[in-house]
């Protein structure tokens, strides 16, 4: 078990090996469930993409261009569980 101390503002300081065993990194968000005995159950948020993470991901990687037929294609093989 893990000991935190509370300082006077309200914040705690987790140490390294508890985020790294949480997965958590600089930046990440992390969930806090609060149960009702007084307990919480504490875990690293879901990271969320969004479309403008997603454009340009890419970029620079490859010269191929891909067709709209092979987008689809790739997306509904994707869908269906196929690589």
């Amino acid at each position: 078990m893990t000991t935190l101390t509370v300082t006077a503002r309200g914040q705690v300081t987790f140490r390294k090996d508890v985020l790294q065993h949480l997965g958590i990194q600089p930046g990440d968000k992390i969930e806090l469930d609060l149960l009702p005995d007084g307990r919480g159950v504490l875990r690293a948020a879901q990271r969320t993409g969004t479309i403008s993470g997603f454009v340009g991901l890419l970029a620079g990687r490859t010269q191929k261009v891909a067709t709209l037929e092979e987008l689809n294609a790739a997306t509904a093989q994707g869908w269906a569980g196929e690589e």
